[in-house]
């Protein structure tokens, strides 16, 4: 009698290029993270933005998981609200006009959940040569598909802060995503006080600043 074994792990299925509708479900404290810059390491705070995908195909087949669920797609950014900052710049794009100088002050990041957008995403390869999925602008909904209505959306809004952490939705994610948060010192310091302590206090995600260099 043969015993096989075989490979059962599933390639992992991208978003497809193009501009996609997507809905704001999830929003998560990263914790300061490892980045390389023209040669240079820091820490710097870290949050993630998530996107479910509604639409289709370009032979008009859903985009769903296997699950039959929306795919989502995901951003990380600099928790940084300086003028140059990436994620003010994607929020400006977003939301279609300038800020004003007191909306510029400080920006509730909350206030994205639930809210629709376009999505242009582009597929470009990884470090590790691999090809991945990214958000490369996100742009107000065009007035012809707000005026048709928007579909339901699928996913509970979900906010994962360091600072007040819900350990239930912690338990949810990935354990690539887990990990990730683990390792950052602010995580360290919660889970064994006085053991780790993190670079900086940090803000809360209503109180994103300029302190933070890029």
């Amino acid at each position: 009698m043969s015993f096989f074994v075989t490979n059962t792990s599933k390639e992992f299925v991208l978003v497809p290029p193009g501009s996609h509708l997507a809905r704001c479900y999830r929003i998560v404290d990263l914790g300061s993270q490892k980045s390389e810059y023209m040669g240079r390491i820091k820490q710097l705070r870290k949050i993630m933005i998530g996107w479910e995908i509604h639409g289709e195909a370009e032979d008009g087949t859903p985009l769903l998981t296997d699950k039959g669920e929306p795919m989502a797609i995901f951003k990380n950014y600099t928790h940084s609200w300086g003028e140059n900052s990436t994620l003010r710049k994607d929020l400006q794009s977003w939301r279609g006009k300038p800020w004003t100088d007191q909306e510029a002050e400080k920006f509730d990041i909350e206030r994205l959940l639930n809210q629709w957008c376009m999505l242009n995403v582009i597929h470009r390869p990884g470090q590790n040569n691999k090809i991945y999925a990214n958000v490369d602008s996100v742009t107000p909904v065009h007035p012809i598909i707000k005026q048709r209505g928007f579909p339901e959306g699928f996913n509970d809004v979900q906010v994962f802060n360091l600072e007040t952490p819900d350990w239930e939705l912690f338990e949810t994610f990935s354990q690539g995503l887990k990990t990730k948060i683990e390792n950052s010192p602010e995580f360290k310091a919660l889970r064994n006080p006085g053991e780790a302590s993190a670079p900086s206090k940090g803000k809360s995600l209503q109180d994103l600043d300029d302190d933070i260099p890029f």
